[in-house]
């Protein structure tokens, strides 16, 4: 304890010493806190964050475990940590090279004219694509990735890593076109693969009016977190998926309304904003 007072004294007496070092402190202190928060905000709502969940959930009980003394229990946590890391790692290598990459683009929070600009070029051309193709009854599905990557069915797909645009996305749903058949993945401004799989949902609540694009938006709406529209080829009606929400029969302004409070919401209220704007569900 007196080694202890010591340090502190002495820790104490330098900084009032030299009060520049008072600053670099608490600006170390600051750029940590500021890696971390922005890390932890790049891979919130990935399958990573599962996996670094529970490996503190595993640490707490190895901890709690060599308190008590359970020696067997601190032993097989241990073994559980060090290799089921290495793993969690080899596992989920694509979220984390997604998270990682998203951790890499921070640099866009000091640029908001060009990252405004980018999601506007988006809206638009989902917009304007949507509007061409509904009044004609061409079917269309696409998603867009949000949080949770979707490289599980970008892998289905036929790459195509093109910039977005209505033109571009008005030709691939061309009916009797080679890359009509199947989803497009859209990952932040790029139309990354045509004529992806999705996972059809196996819901019996479904009413058999929709057909396999609805099934499949919705099976996605249900395993992660993409926002998916769809055009039906039957009646040119307009709907959206998005967490387990399914949304039909929506109309041009509507539509439009989601897409720009959607992108300019904060990612925690997207969901419950999702309810209170349609007040209605039909999954």
């Amino acid at each position: 304890m007196r080694n202890l007072m010591t340090i502190d004294a002495n820790f104490w007496a330098s900084l009032v010493e030299n009060p520049w070092m008072v600053i670099v402190h608490v600006l170390d202190i600051a750029i940590v806190a500021y890696f971390i928060y922005r890390l932890i905000k790049a891979l919130a709502g990935t399958k990573i964050m599962s996996l670094i969940q529970g490996v503190i959930l595993f640490i707490l009980i190895r901890i709690i475990a060599e308190w008590i003394g359970f020696t067997t229990i601190t032993y097989l946590m241990n073994q559980v940590i060090t290799y089921g890391v290495i793993a969690g790692v080899v596992i989920f290598a694509p979220e984390i090279r997604t998270g990682l990459e998203k951790f890499g683009r921070t640099t866009q929070v000091f640029m908001q004219t060009q990252k405004m600009s980018e999601e506007e070029k988006l809206i638009t051309a989902l917009v304007n694509s949507v509007a061409y193709m509904s009044p004609r009854k061409i079917g269309a599905l696409i998603a867009i990735e949000q949080t949770q990557t979707l490289q599980e069915y970008i892998s289905t797909g036929i790459p195509l890593d093109a910039d977005v645009s209505s033109q571009l996305l008005i030709n691939i749903f061309i009916p009797n076109t080679p890359l009509h058949d199947g989803a497009v993945i859209i990952r932040g401004n790029k139309i990354v693969t045509a004529c992806s799989y999705l996972p059809l949902s196996e819901s019996k609540a479904i009413s058999k009016e929709f057909g396999t694009r609805h099934r499949a938006a919705i099976g996605l709406s249900e395993n992660s977190d993409a926002l998916t529209v769809v055009v039906s080829e039957e009646t040119g009606a307009i709907s959206l998926t998005y967490k387990g929400e399914f949304i039909h029969d929506l109309t041009k302004e509507n539509f439009e309304v989601f897409l720009r409070t959607h992108f300019s919401a904060e990612e925690e209220t997207k969901s419950s904003w999702f309810n209170r704007f349609f007040g209605r569900k039909t999954k």
